[in-house]
């Protein structure tokens, strides 16, 4: 399976060892997982700002997640709205790069459920998908 971590998920499980944590192991196992510079970068900057972590710490984890992933070149598609236009870049990602879920917190792109190809899960709705495949 194809899944695009939201930024929120991919930072609790660095930040955390959580249910985020657990999904992001179970990821990069069994599934792939679709990457985009933009979303790189939006990592880096909240792995900063948010978390900060050390920046030698922060490169490990960028280099991990780019030896792990699938990376899609950020490409805009026409159409797409979203209450949250930051949001649209996940969106087009997963659209781009053929992923069957992204997983996300974020009510912006929660509330999008069964409007495109691509299932949009919480964090606990993926780790229940996963419990029963």
């Amino acid at each position: 399976m194809k899944v695009v971590l939201d930024t929120n998920v991919i930072i609790a499980a660095f930040a955390t060892h959580g249910l985020c944590h657990l999904l992001v192991e179970s990821a990069l196992a069994h599934h792939e997982i679709v990457l985009s510079p933009a979303l790189l970068t939006e990592i880096h900057a909240n792995l900063k700002k948010k978390v900060k972590l050390p920046d030698e710490r922060i490169k490990l984890i960028l280099r991990f997640l780019q030896n792990h992933s699938v990376f899609i070149k950020d490409k805009k598609i026409a159409g797409i709205r979203c209450r949250d236009h930051s949001d649209i870049k996940v969106l087009a990602l997963a659209i781009n790069g053929g992923a069957d879920v992204i997983v996300t917190g974020d009510e912006d792109l929660l509330v999008l459920k069964n409007r495109f190809q691509v299932d949009i899960l919480s964090p606990r709705e993926f780790w229940e998908r996963l419990r029963t495949v």
